[in-house]
């Protein structure tokens, strides 16, 4: 779509030849990091900053396997890679349909929320901009050098070391699969999937006779909505259900959206840590449920389709799905389906469920510390082995090792907040270049979150 920087070979920008200790390498280049290039961009521009980043993929590539033709993203388009740290900046979205004769059409359109394949399209754009960005550049390993700095080992189709006097690591999360659930079969069968892989194997579910989705998030409920009038209309069946106790939407209204804000990250990372792990278990769902409109689309859709036709299938809350047979996936060898164990969490009813295919919506998650990180004794560690993150976004005493997304349980549920990437991008360029590049406000709700005052 967008010819885009060299995919391998050394790095090659004129600020930093080949052997030279980089300002800053950025590992793996999703929305947060090639936010955090895009602002870097004027510096590396002006000779300010020398920079690299990296990542094992061919191109970049948001979430294709939910990458559906309707679906928006869930924030405004003001949460795009740069705009909150500097709204005059070349990389903004608006800036992106000027470019592109789009922005009288998205004007007249009437909607904050970009279409996800539109948001992703825009992320290509602004990589395809940065000769800085380095593709198919898999990072096995990250370690302390003798001289001080770090160097950054690259596999691939052309191995190499980058030494850097800052790392930034922002390599993404990986899907979930629960324990309950958790199968050799997963690795091996069509008929088990998890939600990220669901457009790469759409052909194959919508030959299927039944479909079961398990989970309760945004990625659940499209799948769900994607399937049920082809399902009903074929006279199919598709089952969805939930461990938790209902279908949740986000929360939407305005004084709980200033839970991300850069005032609710710094009061959340002042509590103990067995607080904040209260908390994030306490607002999940202010984040991880469905669009309220999405919800009611499925409602309409459901009654529409009740009219005329029975519907098979069964929408399940409160239900823990597992595996039969004493933890192995039972498949019928006459039918090929599979058989799962289901337990109701109130009544303690049991009973089980046989389909054809299995999608699991189960969510995405990370290692304690990523496999390339694992062996630097020098990061901190909080009481349960999670990674000890900073108000900087640090990781070490020496405050030159940075995490993106992966700083939940001490930073709150602004972590994973599109809207909030360039907030903490703003932060860790003014740290690493040791002045205010960007302005970092600190003062930006009506509420007030501590105890000061009373």
């Amino acid at each position: 779509m967008y010819p885009s920087s060299p995919a391998t070979g050394a790095i090659a920008h004129e600020n930093h030849p080949d052997g030279d200790v980089l300002d800053l390498v950025g590992i793996g280049i999703g929305p947060f990091n090639l936010g955090l290039a895009a602002l870097a961009n004027p510096l590396i521009e002006r000779g300010e900053l020398t920079a690299a980043f990296v990542d094992s993929r061919s191109e970049f590539c948001w979430h294709p396997g939910v990458m559906f033709s309707d679906a928006t993203i869930q924030v405004p388009f003001m949460a795009d890679l740069v705009t909150m740290a500097d709204p005059t900046s070349r990389f903004s979205f608006l800036n992106y349909l000027k470019t592109h004769q789009r922005i009288y059409p998205f004007y007249i359109r009437e909607s904050f929320y970009p279409y996800r394949k539109e948001y992703s399209d825009y992320c290509s754009w602004v990589a395809a901009e940065l000769d800085f960005l380095h593709w198919s550049s898999p990072v096995t390993r990250v370690r302390r050098s003798p001289h001080g700095h770090w160097e950054i080992n690259i596999e691939g189709p052309s191995p190499r070391t980058l030494k850097a006097r800052a790392v930034v690591n922002g390599t993404g999360t990986e899907p979930v699969i629960p324990d309950s659930l958790s199968n050799a079969a997963y690795e091996s069968s069509e008929g088990i999937l998890h939600s990220s892989q669901f457009l790469d194997h759409k052909d194959h579910i919508m030959a299927q006779d039944s479909v079961t989705i398990v989970g309760s998030g945004q990625s659940a409920a499209e799948i769900y909505r994607y399937l049920i009038e082809d399902f009903t209309a074929a006279g199919k069946r598709l089952d969805w259900f939930t461990r938790s106790p209902r279908f949740f939407p986000m929360e939407y209204t305005a004084l709980t959206l200033e839970l991300t804000s850069p005032d609710y990250a710094r009061f959340f990372h002042s509590l103990p840590e067995s607080r904040r792990d209260e908390l994030n278990r306490a607002q999940r769902n202010l984040y991880k449920g469905i669009s309220g409109d999405l919800i009611d689309d499925i409602y309409d859709t459901l009654y529409r389709l009740s009219i005329t036709t029975p519907l098979r299938g069964a929408l399940r809350s409160n239900v823990t799905v597992g595996l039969a047979d004493s933890g192995t996936l039972s498949t019928d060898g006459s039918t090929g389906q599979h058989t799962l164990a289901l337990r109701h969490n109130e009544t303690g009813a049991e009973g089980f469920h046989a389909t054809d295919v299995v999608i699991l919506a189960t969510g995405y998650g990370r290692p304690t510390i990523p496999s390339h990180l694992a062996s630097i004794e020098e990061i901190n560690l909080d009481a349960s082995g999670r990674m000890d993150v900073a108000p900087d976004f640090t990781v070490n005493d020496a405050q030159d090792l940075y995490v993106l997304n992966a700083e939940e349980h001490t930073h709150s549920l602004n972590a994973p907040d599109l809207g909030m990437g360039a907030w903490r991008n703003s932060i860790i360029l003014n740290h690493i270049c040791r002045r205010d590049i960007y302005q970092v406000e600190q003062s930006t709700v009506f509420q007030t979150f501590g105890g000061e005052g009373l």
